[in-house]
């Protein structure tokens, strides 16, 4: 197979970091007054930068655990580790696999989204995703006869996810020659179940960022909100507007963040429309979704980019649940109204709108 001569994007961890430091830039001015000891620590998971916060007494123990979950969970969920969980599914041959509770909850929400959003969101687009080169970086442009076969293997609605109630555990399997990636939801289930660890570790407040998606612990140590940026699309080294938020996950999915220019002068990105096997094409740069569920956050953010601006508001009248802030490629921040009160708008190359 011939790859096209292609100029990548190889700014993608740069984007990343800076997208982080922008985060982090809005939420840790808080300590300075004393009202209690900061730590910190950065990682390097899920092929992103991390970086785990927590205040108090036991914020050293709280780091810890969080590094700990979110380690396991990356070496669990990566699709080309041959001691994962994923590649164990991947390979069964249409068999069982016993999986762990956090993945079998990832699996059984992004089957809802799935079902809720027409296939939107389908995690078994995997090798798709992989020959078009989004998981190795070795891009491609791939011709429509390859798309089609690749396509051929979607088939998450075919997978079986089964519970024992009795004992706790959780199988899954799929039909054979599927293949199944879940990088539009690990994110979000490992800041959920970090920010759980450090709460069993007696941490009260405390912050995950997992590339530039926020999940919260408790409030600031002094009892207010957390501030948090929002990347703006067209200047990854700016952002567009703050939220004041509580204990919840701030997660986002935009064309910008990986992509790369084919040898045909036209840049595609890593997120790909089900339906055509092609990157998306719609009105949307960019979609952040807030909602205290971290893995239903990033199952949103990618189906409702998807879906784009007029279907994502359909379902978020339909289903709810969450709130949401859309960027529009003709320059409109688009937000629903639960945000009417938590969302600022400070950069002036966009115009504001709420949503009924």
């Amino acid at each position: 197979m011939k790859h096209t001569n292609i100029s990548c994007n190889r700014k993608i961890r740069v984007v990343k970091c800076l997208a982080l430091l922008l985060c982090l830039a809005m939420v840790l001015p808080l300590a300075a007054c004393g009202e209690a000891e900061m730590s910190q620590k950065q990682i390097f998971a899920m092929d992103t930068v991390m970086t785990l916060t927590a205040y108090g007494k036991q914020r050293e123990a709280g780091l810890k655990a969080a590094e700990g979950v979110i380690l396991s969970m990356d070496a669990a969920l990566d699709p080309e580790l041959k001691t994962s969980t994923i590649y164990a599914i991947n390979h069964a041959n249409g068999q069982n696999v016993v999986i762990s509770a956090q993945i079998a909850k990832m699996l059984s929400t992004a089957l809802t989204v799935y079902n809720q959003s027409d296939g939107a969101l389908d995690p078994t687009i995997y090798p798709l995703v992989k020959r078009w080169g989004f998981i190795d970086g070795k891009y491609y442009l791939p011709p429509d006869e390859e798309i089609s076969a690749e396509m051929l293997k979607m088939c998450f609605n075919q997978m079986v996810l089964t519970s024992f109630p009795s004992s706790g555990a959780y199988a899954v399997s799929l039909p054979a020659g599927a293949e199944i990636g879940l990088g539009a939801v690990a994110k979000g289930c490992a800041s959920e179940n970090a920010v759980d660890a450090m709460r069993q570790a007696g941490v009260t407040s405390g912050i995950i960022s997992l590339g530039g998606n926020i999940q919260t612990l408790g409030l600031k140590p002094d009892g207010s909100r957390w501030n948090v940026a929002v990347q703006d699309p067209n200047n990854t080294a700016s952002y567009l507007g703050v939220i004041s938020v509580g204990e919840t996950a701030v997660i986002t999915s935009g064309s910008y963040q990986r992509f790369f220019t084919a040898s045909n002068g036209r840049t595609y990105h890593h997120i790909l429309n089900p339906k055509t096997g092609y990157p998306v094409t719609n009105s949307l740069l960019s979609v952040t979704i807030i909602c205290e569920d971290g893995t239903l956050a990033d199952c949103l953010s990618t189906a409702m980019f998807v879906l784009g601006e007029t279907k994502a508001l359909n379902y978020w009248r339909t289903y709810g649940g969450f709130d949401m802030i859309m960027v529009t490629n003709d320059g409109r921040v688009v937000c629903t109204k639960g945000l009417i009160e938590e969302f600022t708008l400070t950069n002036n190359n966009y115009t504001l709108k709420f949503s009924e």
